[in-house]
């Protein structure tokens, strides 16, 4: 081949692949943990395998620590197609999908096989195809695990929470949860709540045990009480808008991708949740105590009278929910 084809071939090549790049599809995908949460690497998982499922047409770009806005902001952003994708639990989900409401209740699932069945299986999905009505089509749900009150105090029945200020995600559920306990629920910002805490502002929060560590939580709070009253997913989903602008193929590699990362979640979710128990008590000083639930039980009973009084739906969904953990 003469120097001038080589050049020739060289520059075809060269043209093809500036193509491609510039016809290439970016994703936003915008969420609030640090780069080392186990929510991150998942996404990245995610985003590895769908740019290779497309041989590059595809590709996700991850903004973690809420670059591109709270979880409340971002689902927003969503919902009128600015941004392409987002990760928000399903307590702050319930005001934009109220299907997710099932999902919210106290004591709702009564073990983690259980509730890994439900987000595994056809009424996860179909929680997740309601909610697509409301322009957010999801894709995925991240275990968090269960969460538990933190304060300064042991918290072994409700009576200790008598009087506290309890930071609450700005959720209908989690507020209504937080009183008939005896608190006080405070609606926080997730980036603002370390300084509440050091400054009082809060008494304690309540959440999974990650928080005591990548938010460092447990150095300003050293009691976590193992009430496991919620165990809240997290969902990952797209807009309309930016699901419509994906070929077939593109859809089926995002959607594969999303699963086999669910899949992979929840294997690294359970063993980042035990090193951080282990690492709260032996670096921070956090006390972890077991308590008897039935308490916390009996005193959130009126929520699933209220959530069901005139929603019919939810309370075909709440016994779908608990027939299958028989």
């Amino acid at each position: 081949m003469t120097m001038l084809k080589v050049l020739a071939a060289t520059t075809a090549l060269s043209t093809f692949a500036f193509s491609a790049a510039a016809d290439a599809k970016t994703l936003r995908l915008n969420h609030n943990n640090p780069e080392d949460h186990p929510v991150h690497i998942s996404m990245q998982m995610m985003a590895d395998k769908v740019e290779e499922a497309t041989d590059g047409s595809l590709k996700i770009r991850i903004y973690p620590n809420g670059q591109l806005g709270s979880q409340r902001e971002s689902t927003e952003q969503v919902q009128n197609c600015s941004l392409d994708m987002a990760k928000s639990n399903t307590s702050e989900l319930e005001a934009f999908a109220p299907v997710y409401a099932a999902f919210n209740l106290p004591y709702m699932f009564q073990s983690e096989e259980h509730f890994d069945k439900i987000i595994t299986g056809e009424i996860g999905q179909s929680i997740l195809d309601k909610a697509a009505e409301s322009g957010m089509r999801g894709l995925a749900y991240y275990t968090e695990g269960a969460r538990s009150f933190y304060t300064n105090k042991a918290i072994n029945t409700p009576d200790d929470l008598k009087g506290l200020k309890i930071r609450v995600q700005p959720s209908p559920s989690a507020v209504r949860m937080v009183e008939l306990l005896g608190a006080n629920p405070t609606p926080i910002g997730w980036g603002e709540l370390y300084s509440a805490l050091q400054q009082g502002v809060v008494d304690g929060a309540e959440n999974n045990p990650t928080a005591l560590t990548t938010a460092r939580h447990g150095e300003v709070s050293k009691h976590f009480s193992l009430d496991e009253h919620t165990m809240i997913p997290s969902v990952v989903f797209i807009s309309t808008c930016a699901w419509d602008g994906l070929t077939e193929d593109e859809k089926t590699a995002l959607s594969t991708a999303a699963r086999e990362s669910m899949t992979f979640h929840s294997a690294e979710w359970k063993k980042a949740s035990n090193a951080a128990i282990e690492e709260a008590k032996s670096e921070m000083g956090v006390e972890v105590h077991e308590v008897d639930k039935e308490p916390f039980i009996a005193a959130v009973q009126p929520m699933y009278d209220e959530a069901t009084a005139n929603n019919p739906e939810l309370a075909t969904l709440i016994e779908q929910i608990r027939a299958e953990a028989e």
